[in-house]
């Protein structure tokens, strides 16, 4: 009854490292899950993980569900395309497709290559004396941070709404790694 399309490369920095790969799994397989729930002969509700890097450079802040898609990387490119196609069969074949225009979402399953992995993980190293600095980049750059787990609760409103539509989700605010960072060590009673 409910499909829920998760799948895919998500690292912006390693979509352009193998942008072929990132482009069929994140758009090519929207595709093809939208061509096989056209051929069934029952509805099917269906959600696609977008992201907020389709909207790459926006002109204004915040964004919400009209504003243009403007990708600066091959991942927000294919999660463009992705977002466009559940659209376009929404309008043009009448499936139940809606799309979660997700901004950063954490939890202990997040991979070590994502910022928020990385300096928690390095904090308790740190912590457990297994681990001498935590090297960072750019320490004011900054994201909204969400809980994964609120995330998918509202990916499953998402289906359950009258209409299908497309959303965003997000916390509203937005924390520097700087701050994120702070925090971390805090947390475990250690200077920064």
């Amino acid at each position: 009854d409910e499909v829920y399309h998760l799948a895919g490369q998500s690292h912006v920095g390693l979509s352009f490292e193998i942008p072929e790969v990132t482009c069929h799994e994140n758009g090519m397989a929207t595709l093809g899950l939208l061509e096989a729930m056209r051929d069934l002969d029952y509805p099917v509700k269906f959600y696609h993980a977008a992201s907020s890097e389709l909207f790459g450079s926006p002109a204004a802040a915040p964004q919400n569900e009209a504003t243009a898609f403007n990708p600066v990387n091959p991942y927000g490119c294919a999660k463009a395309f992705g977002t466009q196609l559940c659209r376009v069969y929404r309008n043009a074949y009448g499936l139940f497709a809606c799309s979660g225009i997700a901004y950063n979402h954490e939890s202990p399953r997040r991979g070590e290559n994502f910022v928020t992995r990385k300096i928690s993980l390095s904090v308790a190293r740190i912590k457990a004396g297994r681990q001498a600095e935590l090297k960072l980049g750019n320490l004011d750059s900054r994201r909204d941070w969400g809980w994964a787990p609120e995330y998918v609760v509202a990916m499953h409103l998402m289906l359950q709404a009258p209409v299908p539509n497309d959303y965003i989700l997000a916390t509203g605010r937005t924390c520097s790694v700087r701050e994120f960072t702070t925090a971390a060590f805090a947390e475990l009673d250690l200077e920064l």
